[in-house]
């Protein structure tokens, strides 16, 4: 019986043309588990928190972009806010502007003049032009006669 079961088990792990072979006394050679390969398993359904994490980000992504269709002002001043913070001078006549302007922004004319002073001392010349004119305005502003920016 024991004998049975193990010629069974060769039959069915071994490919048909191989019985030939094994008639004739030769030796077959294989890969070894031919019988056991599985090719495609139905994958496990994701579970729920993973199922409501993307959800959430994906409801999270869709407000931001909302908020930032809808109050563009706001969402460009703190990122402009963020270079100029960097020492991008640019950005600093940019933050400048907007607090003189007031836009995206409350204005507040003393804090566009710090901004156009810290981009005019890194060499941007319309910043310096504004601190100027602001200057001349009556604005406050730390420009001492005889001082060029």
């Amino acid at each position: 019986m024991a004998s049975d079961k193990s010629e069974l088990r060769q039959r069915l792990l071994t490919e048909p043309g191989d019985e030939d072979q094994r008639q004739k006394g030769e030796q077959v050679t294989g890969p070894p588990y031919t019988g056991k390969v599985f090719l495609a398993r139905k994958k496990k359904p994701d579970p729920w928190y993973i199922r409501v994490l993307e959800a959430v980000v994906i409801v999270g992504a869709v407000a931001a972009a909302l908020y930032c269709y809808y109050y563009f002002e706001h969402v460009h001043f703190h990122v402009t806010h963020g270079y100029a913070h960097l020492g991008y001078s640019e950005a600093q006549h940019q933050v400048g502007q907007r607090y003189l302007h007031g836009v995206g922004v409350e204005k507040h004319a003393d804090k566009a003049m710090e901004w156009f002073r810290k981009a005019a001392d890194q060499g941007h010349p319309h910043a310096a032009y504004n601190l100027a004119i602001g200057h001349l305005k009556g604005y406050q502003t730390d420009l001492k006669p005889g001082l060029v920016p």
